[in-house]
C-alpha cells in the first residue's frame, strides 16, 4: 500500500493530469458530477453520490457516431477518429465501479460495441472507499463492499491522508509513473485503513435497507412477478419522467437520431428511457402502451430478466440515486419490498 505524500491534494491531481486527462467529482452550479479537472476546479471527494453516475465516462449521455454527406448518388461516410487520449476517472465509488462490469456484460458481448470498448481500453478507474455510507445506500445487498471497491487503483481517504493500492496491471503501470508523489505506507497507516474498513462495515450493517430480501427475484419466478397485481398500484403515481433511468449507473438504453446540419447528416446516440411513452416506438405504436407496462418493464429488467440471463447478476448496484431523486418517492426498494418475500 502507498500513500500520497502531500497535504495539498492539488499536487496529486496535477501529477496525474500531466500524464493523462483527469476526471473528478467537481461541483458546478451547486451540483457535483464528473468533469475534466482544471486548476480552479472545486473538487468534492467528500461527496458520496454525484448527480449522474460515473458511467458517463464510458457510455456518454450523447455521442457522435458518424456523419453522412450525399452528393448526387454518392454517399460519403465519415466516422469519428478512434485516436482517443488515455484518461483517468478518479473518486469512483464502489457502486459505480460495479456498474462498469454490468455495462461490460452488455456492450462487450458479441457484437461488441466498439465505441464503448474504445473508452474502456483508454480509461483507468481509480475508486475510493465510502467512508460514510448514506441511509439510501444498499450496495451490500448485491454483494458490493463499499470499503473495498473494485478498480484499477483503490484509494482510502482517512483523516486527510489518501492511501493508494494498485489492483490491476493497468493500475500498477500507472502507479509506477507517480513515484514522485507516492510513498510506502507504514504499518500504522495500514492499521488506519483497516480501522476505516471496519467502521464502514459497521455503518452498512445498520443502514435501513441493509437486509433487503431478493428471494424470488430470478428467472424461475418470472411469470409470478410479471403477473403480480401490485404493479398497477405501484405504478399509479409514476410520472414517466425518466429521472430514475438517467441517474441510474446501470441503465443502458439509448436512441439513435440523425441531425441535418445543412451540410450533411450527423448521426448520434443518446440515453433513452424505458419509462417514456415513445420508447422503442414501432410503426404501429409503442409495444408497451400503458404506464404500468413501462413501469413494470424497468423493474423486471433490473431484478428478473437481467439476472435470469446473466448468471444471477442483478442490474442494480444499490447506489440509492433513484431513492434520492424520484419526485414521487417510488423506487426499486419499494418494489422489492412489495413484490418480495414478506418477513
Amino acid at each position: 500500500m502507498l500513500k500520497f505524500t502531500s497535504n495539498e491534494m492539488k499536487t496529486l491531481f496535477s501529477a496525474i493530469a500531466e500524464l493523462r486527462k483527469l476526471y473528478l467529482p467537481i461541483e458546478k452550479a451547486g451540483e457535483v458530477g464528473f468533469y475534466l479537472w482544471e486548476e480552479d476546479a472545486k473538487v468534492r471527494l467528500d461527496v458520496l453520490k454525484t448527480v449522474k453516475s460515473a458511467k458517463d465516462a464510458f457510455f456518454p449521455q450523447s455521442e457522435h457516431l458518424m456523419s453522412f454527406k450525399v452528393k448526387d448518388k454518392a454517399i460519403e461516410i465519415e466516422q469519428p477518429s478512434d485516436d482517443m487520449d488515455d484518461f483517468v476517472i478518479m473518486g469512483v465509488r464502489a457502486c459505480d465501479a460495479k456498474s462498469f462490469e454490468i455495462l461490460d456484460s452488455v456492450y462487450l458481448s458479441k457484437p461488441v460495441d466498439t465505441y464503448y470498448q474504445m473508452r474502456r481500453e483508454h480509461g483507468l478507474v481509480i475508486t475510493m472507499a465510502c467512508g460514510q455510507p448514506e441511509e439510501s445506500c444498499f450496495c451490500t445487498v448485491f454483494g458490493i463492499d463499499p470499503a473495498n471497491p473494485i478498480g484499477d487503483v483503490v484509494t482510502w481517504l482517512v483523516d486527510g491522508t489518501l492511501y493508494w493500492e494498485a489492483k490491476t496491471e493497468k493500475g500498477e503501470a500507472f502507479t509506477a509513473e507517480l513515484t514522485a508523489v507516492l510513498a510506502e505506507a507504514s504499518a500504522e497507516d495500514v492499521a488506519a485503513v483497516n480501522a476505516q474498513k471496519d467502521a464502514i462495515k459497521a455503518i452498512t450493517e445498520k443502514l435501513p435497507f441493509a437486509n433487503l430480501n431478493l428471494e424470488g427475484f430470478d428467472g424461475e419466478h418470472l411469470m409470478e412477478k410479471f403477473n403480480d397485481p401490485q404493479w398497477a398500484e405501484l405504478s399509479k403515481a409514476c410520472l414517466g419522467c425518466g429521472t430514475c433511468t438517467f441517474v441510474c449507473p446501470t441503465c443502458q438504453c439509448y436512441d439513435v437520431r440523425d441531425y441535418d446540419t445543412g451540410d450533411g447528416i450527423r448521426r448520434f446516440r443518446c440515453w433513452d428511457s424505458c419509462m417514456y411513452s415513445d420508447f422503442t416506438m414501432m410503426a404501429h405504436g409503442n409495444n408497451r402502451n400503458s404506464q404500468v407496462e413501462r413501469f413494470r418493464q424497468r423493474f423486471m429488467h433490473k431484478l428478473v430478466y437481467f439476472p435470469a440471463n446473466n448468471n444471477g447478476e442483478y442490474s442494480c448496484v444499490g447506489c440509492g440515486r433513484c431513492i434520492n431523486k424520484c419526485p414521487i418517492q417510488m423506487n426499486i426498494v419499494k418494489v422489492i419490498k412489495a413484490l418480495g418475500v414478506k418477513e
